[in-house]
């Protein structure tokens, strides 16, 4: 398992997003739904892991997003999906898929912090 992806969550994404290009020199790309730009977080020649800042959601009932949402990689959804059931693990949401880059889920560990699987798709980056 690697980590793939992670997403930082604001209320104020304008302003999110010039303080982390201010310290950190990070690359922002609209994309998708209003509020979700990619990150970049390294130069072009080796962008680095890439990122998200989206609008702030609920991944946890009644409990704001905060922190980074990490993903990794799996082979084997649905066996990923059934071990964190079995290792105390909560699921957050049912397998859904995004287009052109894999099939995930997100769950909670037994500490609650939301974590995300995915099993990308075949030739994704």
């Amino acid at each position: 398992m690697n980590l793939a992806h992670f997403a930082l969550n604001a209320d104020d994404v304008p302003r999110s997003k010039a303080f982390y290009e201010s310290v950190f020199g990070w690359k922002f790309t609209p994309w998708g739904p209003p509020g979700f730009h990619r990150i970049q977080t390294g130069p072009d020649h080796n962008p680095g892991v890439p990122g998200a800042l989206q609008q702030r959601r609920l991944l946890l009932p009644d409990t704001p997003t905060t922190g980074a949402e990490c993903t990794f990689t799996v082979l084997d959804l649905n066996a990923t999906a059934e071990t964190v059931r079995r290792a105390g693990g909560t699921l957050l949401t049912d397998r859904f898929t995004i287009e052109g880059v894999g099939h995930l889920i997100f769950f909670a560990d037994p500490a609650g912090n939301p974590i995300c699987a995915m099993q990308p798709t075949p030739g994704s980056p």
